[in-house]
C-alpha cells in the first residue's frame, strides 16, 4: 500500500489514541482506486467509475442514530425519536472497542473541510476501514490545499468501521448498526453499515448543531446561481427533484444537497454531489448522466454487466436508492467559488402523490416557515415495503434526521432571513395531477421546468393570482409555456367532488402534523397553514 508522509498532519492518530497496523494519509483518487480494487472492495466499470455494493444497508439507518447526552448537548438538542440519547458510558464502551477493532487493521485517513466559507468551516478528520469510503469522503467534502495538510487540526473526527458491530444488550442500541455523535468529545462513530452516505450526513448534522449559534442557517437544499448573480435555493426531500432541477444548464450549480446561509450569502458545505442513479437518463438529466462515465465517480449499488462492465441504471435489483458520488466540478456549469450571494428565490419542492397541490404557489414568509416546518412530500406504492397507496410524509425542515436542535430554531432563522432579504418564495409540486397516484399522471417535467424558470426570472410575480381555498397561498392562473388548466388541480380531476374530499384529507394531515409546533410559532405562522374552512378566492 502507498504511504504519503508528506500529506500527514503533525496532529497524528495518537491523540485518539489509535495505533492501526498501517495508516494511509490523504491518498488521492488514483491510489484510492488502486487500493479499493486490490482489496476486493470495488470493481471498475467500462467508462471509469468505481462500482461498489453496500450490502444490507442501501440507505441511511435513521433509527440507529444517537447523540450523547452530556453538558454540550443536554439543553441544546431536541430529544425524541429522531434525536435519541446515548449515555456517555455507552459511547465510551463503543469507542474503546472500535479503536481496538481498528488497531488490528489498516486505516485510511482524510483531512477535509466541512463548509466552503472560511469563517464557518470546520476541520473534519475521516478515518475509514475501507479505501472506497475514504474516496467517498474525499469526493464529498472539501479538499484542503496540500500545503494545509501538514498543519491540519481536526475540529471533529469521524470514525467509520463497517465491519464493527454494536451489541444491543451491552450498548443499549436498537441493532448492531450505530451512528453516534458526541458533541463534547467532538467524535462520530459509525459501525455496522457500508452505506457511505452516513459519513457525509454526520458532518451535516455537526454543522446543523454548530451554525445556528453563529446566526447561520444550515439547510438541506441544493443551490444555483443565474447569469445576473441571482441565487436560488431548493428545499426538498428525496424524490422531489432537488438535484435534477438545480442542475440547470442555464445556471451555475453551487451544490446539490447541503448549504449554509450567512450574512454574506449561501455557501456549500461540500465539494461533491451525491445523486440518485436509478432510472437516470441522458435525455432528462444529461449533466448527471455524464458523471456515470467519469473516472473519479463512485457508484453505489448500480447493476453492472459482468463481462463488458457496462452499467444498467434501470435495474433496481441491488437498490432502489442507487447513488453516485462525484466532485461538483464534474458538472460543466458548476460555480468555482462554491458559494453565492444572498438568495433572491427560495423553492420548496414536494411530490404530492394525492394530486391535490397546484404545480406552483407563492408563499408569504409566514407560509414559507409553515411549509418548511412541515417538510411535506408523499411516498407512493412500491417505494418501501408495506406501502400500498400514497402515504403523506412530513420531515421537519426537509431533513429531520439531520437537525439536532428544535425545528423552530431553523424555522425562525429561515423566516427572518427571507424577510430581511425580501426573498421570493415558491412551492413547486413535482408530484401528480389529474388524480392521485394510480389514477392521475406525474406532473410533466417540461411544465415544472417552465414554471421554475418563470419563478426565477420574475415572470410569475407579475402573473394573475387566485387564492387557494384550502391552503391559502396564491396560485398563478396563467404562466408562460403552461396550459392554464394544469394550474388548477381541481380542474384536472374528472370528478371535482373526489378532489374536494382528497384535499380535505390532506389538509387534516397537515394540521395533525403541525400540532407539535403550535406552541413554538407565532400567530402569523399558525394562521399560515391550510384550513378546513373555505377561504374566499383572491380577486
Amino acid at each position: 500500500m502507498p504511504h504519503s508522509p508528506e500529506r500527514k498532519s503533525r496532529h497524528d492518530l495518537s491523540t485518539l489514541p489509535l495505533t492501526p497496523k498501517a495508516a494511509h494519509w490523504n491518498l488521492t483518487t488514483a491510489p484510492l482506486y488502486e487500493a479499493a480494487l486490490a482489496r476486493g472492495e470495488a470493481q471498475l466499470a467500462a467508462d471509469g467509475p468505481l462500482v461498489v455494493t453496500t450490502g444490507r444497508h442501501t440507505g441511511r439507518s435513521a433509527k440507529d442514530k444517537y447523540i450523547v447526552d452530556n453538558a454540550a448537548s443536554r439543553d441544546a438538542v431536541w430529544w425524541g425519536p429522531v434525536n435519541q440519547a446515548m449515555s456517555p458510558d455507552a459511547f465510551d464502551g463503543l469507542y474503546r472497542r472500535m479503536l481496538a477493532y481498528l488497531g488490528e487493521r489498516e486505516v485510511f485517513v482524510q483531512d477535509l473541510w466541512g463548509g466552503s466559507d472560511r469563517g464557518y468551516r470546520i476541520g473534519v478528520r475521516v478515518i475509514t476501514e475501507l479505501a472506497w469510503h475514504s474516496l467517498f469522503a474525499r469526493t464529498m467534502l472539501i479538499r484542503p490545499e496540500v500545503a494545509e495538510l501538514a498543519q491540519f487540526v481536526p475540529d471533529f473526527t469521524v470514525i467509520d468501521a463497517p465491519g464493527f458491530t454494536a451489541d444491543p444488550a451491552r450498548d443499549g442500541t436498537r441493532s448492531d448498526t450505530v451512528i453516534a455523535v458526541d458533541f463534547e468529545r467532538r467524535l462520530v462513530l459509525i459501525g455496522g453499515t457500508r452505506y457511505a452516505g452516513e459519513i457525509k450526513k454526520s458532518v451535516f448534522s455537526i454543522l446543523n448543531f454548530l451554525l445556528p449559534a453563529q446566526g447561520v442557517m444550515p439547510m438541506h437544499c441544493s443551490a444555483n446561481i443565474g447569469a445576473r448573480g441571482d441565487v436560488a435555493i431548493f428545499f426538498g426531500l428525496s424524490g422531489t427533484g432537488k438535484t435534477t432541477l438545480s442542475a440547470d444548464p442555464a445556471r451555475q450549480l453551487i451544490g446539490d444537497d447541503e448549504h449554509g446561509w450567512s450574512d454574506d450569502g449561501v455557501f456549500n458545505f461540500e465539494g461533491g454531489c451525491y445523486a440518485k442513479m436509478i432510472r437516470l437518463s441522458a435525455e432528462a438529466e444529461p449533466q448527471i448522466y455524464a458523471t456515470t462515465k467519469r473516472f473519479g465517480t463512485v457508484l453505489e449499488n448500480v447493476v453492472m454487466e459482468p463481462e463488458g462492465r457496462t452499467l444498467d441504471l434501470d435495474d433496481p435489483s441491488l437498490a432502489e436508492n442507487s447513488r453516485g458520488a462525484y466532485p461538483v466540478d464534474f458538472i460543466d456549469n458548476h460555480c468555482d467559488a462554491n458559494r453565492g450571494g444572498e438568495p433572491s428565490t427560495v423553492i420548496m419542492l414536494t411530490a404530492d402523490a394525492f394530486g391535490v397541490l397546484p404545480p406552483v404557489a407563492r408563499l408569504s414568509p409566514a407560509q414559507a416557515m409553515y411549509h418548511f416546518l412541515s417538510g411535506y412530500t408523499a411516498k407512493v406504492a412500491g417505494t418501501e415495503v408495506g406501502v400500498k397507496e400514497p402515504t403523506a410524509t412530513f420531515s421537519t425542515c426537509f431533513g429531520a434526521p439531520f437537525m439536532p436542535r428544535h425545528p423552530s430554531v431553523y424555522g425562525n432563522l429561515l423566516r427572518d432571513r427571507i424577510a430581511k432579504a425580501g426573498v421570493s418564495c415558491w412551492l413547486i409540486n413535482t408530484g401528480w395531477t389529474g388524480g392521485a397516484y394510480g389514477t392521475g399522471t406525474r406532473m410533466p417535467i417540461q411544465a415544472t421546468r417552465a414554471l421554475l424558470a418563470a419563478a426565477l426570472n420574475g415572470e410569475l410575480d407579475k402573473a394573475p393570482m387566485r387564492r387557494d381555498p384550502h391552503f391559502g397561498f396564491d396560485v398563478p392562473t396563467r404562466a408562460p409555456g403552461v396550459e392554464d388548466r394544469l394550474l388548477d388541480p381541481r380542474a384536472t380531476w374528472a370528478d371535482p367532488a373526489a378532489y374536494d374530499a382528497k384535499a380535505a384529507d390532506l389538509v387534516a394531515r397537515f394540521a395533525d402534523n403541525f400540532a407539535v409546533f403550535e406552541a413554538h410559532v407565532d400567530d402569523a405562522v399558525r394562521a399560515a397553514g391550510p384550513t378546513k374552512g373555505q377561504r374566499p378566492a383572491a380577486e
